[in-house]
């Protein structure tokens, strides 16, 4: 990762410009059984998809807030992601009604319907696949986002002095969100090539940290599991050894 970069998109071009064919997000459903791992170069592709849907379908701008009613997930992760490449702010687990637009999985359909603003629904299936039929009044995102461009270019550059992200009531710049990742980085052990395997949920900055921006800072990779309680110890101790993990934030 370049000293230069002062926002988690930054640390994403970094990656793609490094190394783009290494895993960047390897994540598991321990309730359905579904595995996906992500390259940098498909991690970065799906970004750049979100991005163009979030800034030219839905209008936002930089700025804007987005609350995003979304679990541990990869798809989670790329939304994040696509929020700072467009200089959005990133309001996990916030409030609908006060966010100018909405992002929700299937089981916060109902909470999402009181954001007066553009609705985005995942599906959260597995390869993202669509819903069988796309809730009312939301748009289906793995309906559209595949048409988009796998280029992504914000109209306005995104400040990182600005808010990017809120979480458990705490508001952060970009730069603050990365040297606090950086710290994380630090605390957790993590260098280049390190592989974290997490089972935090993305509703505190811990989660979110482990379980993407602590590994994208370093350099390193993430295993992110969901419902990782259950796997069972002798499932955990296999999963750590076939994939390599190096480090745990469970």
């Amino acid at each position: 990762m370049n000293a230069t970069d002062r926002t988690p998109a930054d640390l994403l071009r970094s990656a793609l410009a490094t190394d783009p064919a290494r895993p960047l997000v390897t994540f598991y459903d321990d309730a359905t059984g579904e595995r996906v791992e992500l390259s940098v170069a498909t991690f970065a592709n799906w970004v750049a998809k979100t991005a163009n849907l979030l800034q030219g379908d839905l209008a936002a701008e930089p700025g804007d807030r987005l609350a995003l009613l979304l679990p541990a997930h990869w798809q989670s992760a790329v939304w994040l992601l696509a929020c700072s490449s467009v200089g959005v702010v990133a309001d996990v687990q916030g409030d609908p009604a006060g966010a100018d637009l909405v992002v929700s999985g299937p089981d916060t359909l109902e909470a999402a319907r009181a954001c007066r603003g553009e609705r985005v629904a995942l599906a959260l299936r597995p390869l993202g696949g669509r819903f069988p039929q796309a809730p009312e009044g939301f748009a289906d995102y793995a309906v559209e986002v595949p048409s988009q461009g796998d280029r992504f270019t914000p109209f306005a550059p995104v400040d990182p002095d600005a808010p990017a992200l809120t979480v458990g009531g705490v508001e952060l710049t970009a730069a603050q969100l990365l040297a606090r990742a950086r710290e994380d980085a630090a605390g957790l052990g993590l260098t280049a090539g390190s592989r974290l395997l997490t089972g935090r949920t993305y509703d505190t900055w811990e989660g979110l940290s482990a379980g993407l921006f602590a590994p994208l800072a370093a350099g390193g990779s993430v295993v992110l599991c969901r419902h990782l309680g259950q796997l069972g110890e002798d499932g955990l101790a296999k999963r750590v050894q076939s994939e390599r993990v190096t480090n745990t934030a469970v």
